[in-house]
């Protein structure tokens, strides 16, 4: 009698599509075990390719230690804002009404922001500035929601949390107000504070519940990411040739500078991409934080593919362009090698990762050997393929050389723990 009461009273069908499409948050340590990146997640990450774009295409046009300057800056706002978004959705996430609500809420956002990205160092700074504030605030309140219903023994990890969102909220919103050049000094202040404090709270945080271990969704998603910035490099090379005239040279040089593209790809895929890092917040940290400068390296190398392309002909390369390109890969590399000892397969297969991390840093100096030399466009992008293809074909030799053939496998008897602790 009271089943068909409440299926047929307004409030009684209310509440049970509150339950079924309107879920509280997951709480800290609640991991659906072989969780795979979802639609919605993808869709989410293609509003920041635009952003992403954005970015870089500025950066083709003002291709200066300024214009790199400020990039960078940009880009790191936009990767923290996705990094924030993503943690949120692979840990509290859920398939229902309003994960996708607050989920489309910030996609319109990013969208918005997306506009003003372009000339964000200038007279988009301050709406950029506001839609970001807003952003955070949208963020702010998802991990609050978390807050209200955790246990006390994760409160350390929101408490530090919300702290630091409220003052990057606060320091972004005094920003719209500031002239151009201080407004992109606390931009500046505040990526920078945000990879500080994260790496300090990670060091600090050994032995505290912190329930923020990586999962394999997790690591999937970063790997999305990095192939969406793959295609800045593609949209590059094809902005190039379709602004400039096209002959041999171009378009043998846009060709060539595609396979740069292919070469981060194997690099990253082949040493880094679908690998759990150590179960331990620093190394957990670590592969976060790394990633930062992985992504931004390519987008650089995608935003120096235009003007390589439109100085085709020249005899040497602007020296811009070729401290831009050669410094991207250099940096990414580096990058990669920090990123590779916080993997809980470095130990594993420590004989093949310690000679491939000499030599990427080796690489790496080479690269930007090749970007003070500034040869020909054409043999700039070949030579930094060559340097590329040198360290895959070395580390094939050393993979080679295990004894047993599966140790090459990503995270072969490696588990995640949901707090992080191992």
């Amino acid at each position: 009698m009271t089943d068909q009461r409440s299926s047929t009273d307004p409030a009684g069908r209310l509440r049970r599509l509150k339950r079924r499409f309107w879920q509280p948050p997951r709480a800290h340590g609640d991991v659906i075990e072989d969780r795979t990146v979802s639609f919605l997640e993808l869709f989410y990450d293609l509003v920041y390719g635009v952003d992403i774009a954005q970015a870089s295409h500025t950066l083709a046009e003002h291709i200066s230690w300024l214009g790199f300057a400020e990039f960078a800056v940009i880009f790191g706002l936009i990767w923290i804002a996705w990094l924030n978004g993503t943690l949120y959705y692979d840990l509290h996430g859920r398939e229902e009404g309003r994960t996708r609500v607050f989920v489309f809420i910030q996609m319109m956002l990013l969208a918005l922001l997306a506009v003003f990205t372009a000339d964000a160092a200038s007279e988009g700074g301050t709406p950029f500035a506001i839609v970001y504030t807003l952003f955070l605030v949208v963020l702010a309140w998802l991990w609050y929601s978390v807050r209200r219903q955790d246990t006390e023994e994760y409160m350390v990890l929101t408490k530090r949390y919300l702290l630091g969102m409220v003052a990057m909220t606060i320091a972004m919103a005094l920003s719209a107000f500031l002239p151009d050049e201080p407004r992109m000094v606390l931009w500046a202040i505040v990526v920078i504070g945000y990879i500080g404090a994260a790496i300090l709270t990670g060091r600090s945080a050994e032995g505290v519940r912190m329930g923020t271990a990586a999962t394999d969704s997790m690591v999937e998603r970063f790997g999305l990411f990095i192939i969406i910035v793959l295609g800045e490099v593609v949209v590059g090379v094809v902005s190039g040739l379709s602004d400039t005239e096209r002959n041999f040279e171009s378009v043998a040089t846009g060709l060539i500078g595609l396979m740069i593209g292919f070469a981060f790809w194997w690099t990253y895929f082949d040493f880094v991409g679908r690998r759990l890092p150590a179960a331990r917040q620093t190394a957990f940290i670590q592969w976060l934080v790394s990633h930062l400068p992985v992504a931004l390296s390519i987008t650089a190398t995608g935003a120096a593919m235009i003007s390589l392309i439109e100085h085709a002909a020249d005899d040497r390369a602007p020296a811009p362009t070729a401290w831009l390109l050669a410094g991207a890969v250099a940096v990414g590399l580096v990058s990669l090698v920090v990123t590779m000892h916080s993997l809980a397969d470095y130990r594993r297969v420590q004989r093949v990762y310690q000679p491939v991390s000499y030599a990427l840093f080796a690489a790496a100096a080479a690269a930007l050997l090749v970007g003070w030399a500034r040869p020909a466009p054409w043999l700039l992008a070949l030579l930094l393929v060559a340097i590329l293809s040198a360290v895959w074909m070395f580390a094939v030799d050393r993979w080679l050389r295990l004894d047993n053939p599966d140790d090459i496998l990503p995270n072969a008897g490696v588990t995640a723990t949901p707090d992080g602790s191992g």
